[in-house]
């Protein structure tokens, strides 16, 4: 089983992974172990598992046993920093603009269409 897994911790690519993976794999960079909760398809972050024959694990983020496991592609979250989101959103609520948007600053759109984009990135789409 040839698959491009990346840590659920840091998004280092892991290579030289055997499948099934062993409950002792562990992530070179960060040394988080990757037979999680975190790393399996069938987990859920607000509900647990998904899987409802799988016993109750307490600690997502530690190594267990689980017979159910299927590694997901798609866990790695890459984390914003939340002091400069706030400001952009805080600015963006009261029509100034921070630092944030002056980088992003195009001269060339109107003032709606600036209202729309910042509207825009402070929804998220």
């Amino acid at each position: 089983m040839s698959q491009k897994l990346s840590c659920w911790q840091c998004g280092n690519l892991l290579e030289n992974v055997i499948f099934p993976m062993s409950r002792r794999e562990d992530c070179s960079v960060c040394d988080a172990d990757q037979h999680v909760c975190k790393m399996c398809k069938e987990f859920d972050g607000r509900n647990g598992c998904n899987e409802p024959s799988a016993e109750d694990v307490t600690d997502t983020e530690k190594a267990n046993f689980c017979d159910y496991f299927s590694p997901s592609r798609e866990v790695f979250v890459k984390k914003t920093p939340k002091k400069g989101n706030a400001e952009a959103q805080l600015a963006a609520l009261f029509g100034e603009e921070s630092d944030v948007d002056s980088v992003n600053h195009d001269e060339s759109l109107t003032p709606a269409e600036l209202a729309e984009r910042k509207l825009r990135d402070m929804l998220g789409g």
